[in-house]
């Protein structure tokens, strides 16, 4: 009986002074670590007295930390995991991003490709103007016909320098050659309000229209049309580049042709 009595006050000093130890280092050890000591020294303690309780401390000891680190592997594996697909998804978004970056680059070269043929087929058309401005006429059959689109850029009826100096060459040409008539068609791209396309084309022919006057063109030669976006027929970035202009056409006037119409046009009346 003393012998019982003697492990369980063994046990319960080991116990107390375990447990006064624990709480020292409660701040560092695992969570684990306090339990598993505990209940190792008291199954140890019942077991096999004071030395039995000194063993399953340690053991429990070892255990919480088995425990404590198997847990803490699982967390860092989930979190592995998490970081692998985040790595994923950021890799699918950088392929996504340079496809666009390439299509951007295409259609940036598609549009500068666009532009400069219409700007080599302006420089024609001022190029024969420049050819001809200086006859006593101004060879009007040499300019009758020819075409030369202004380009503007997205929402603008601005016209650049160049193209302006271009307006200009073919302005002094055609003043010099009274039979001339000048046809200016406005459009603009489909994208927007019809009302807001209406006036955009508007604005981008009596901008032309201006330069042309201000270069010495008779206003009774000119023609203004604008279309808005009525005729658009593009469906993408390269062929919005091709309506956003004003169409410039240099035709004869052909008196004769009207005064062999008129008679026409009286008989059929009466």
């Amino acid at each position: 009986m003393k012998t019982a009595l003697s492990k369980v006050v063994c046990t319960i000093g080991l116990m107390a002074a375990s447990a006064a130890a624990l709480a020292g280092e409660a701040k560092t050890a695992p969570p684990q670590e306090p339990v598993g000591f505990i209940t190792g020294a008291v199954i140890g303690g019942f077991a096999a007295g004071p030395i039995g309780a000194v063993v399953g401390a340690g053991l429990g000891t070892w255990l919480g930390n088995r425990v404590h680190r198997a847990s803490e592997a699982g967390k860092a594996e989930a979190q592995a995991a998490r970081l692998r697909t985040d790595a994923q998804n950021l890799e699918t978004e950088k392929t996504a991003l340079l496809s666009e970056k390439s299509a951007l680059i295409t259609q940036q070269a598609n549009l500068a490709a666009v532009n400069q043929s219409l700007t080599i087929k302006l420089d024609d058309m001022s190029g024969k103007a420049e050819t001809v401005r200086g006859t006593p006429d101004g060879a009007s059959d040499v300019l009758d016909g020819l075409q030369g689109d202004v380009l503007f850029r997205t929402g603008s009826a601005e016209i650049t320098p160049d193209i302006a100096h271009q307006i200009q060459v073919i302005a002094r040409a055609v003043a010099k050659s009274p039979s001339l008539k000048v046809r200016l068609d406005g459009y603009a791209d489909p994208r927007g309000g019809d009302e807001v396309n209406m006036k955009l084309s508007q604005d981008r022919a009596h901008a032309v229209r201006a330069l042309l006057v201000a270069a010495g063109v008779a206003e009774d030669v000119l023609e203004v049309n604008a279309y808005g976006k009525t005729q658009s027929v593009a469906s993408d970035s390269d062929g919005y580049a091709l309506e956003r202009r004003v169409r410039l056409t240099l035709q004869m006037d052909n008196p004769a042709a009207v005064a062999q119409t008129a008679p026409n046009q009286t008989e059929q009346n009466e």
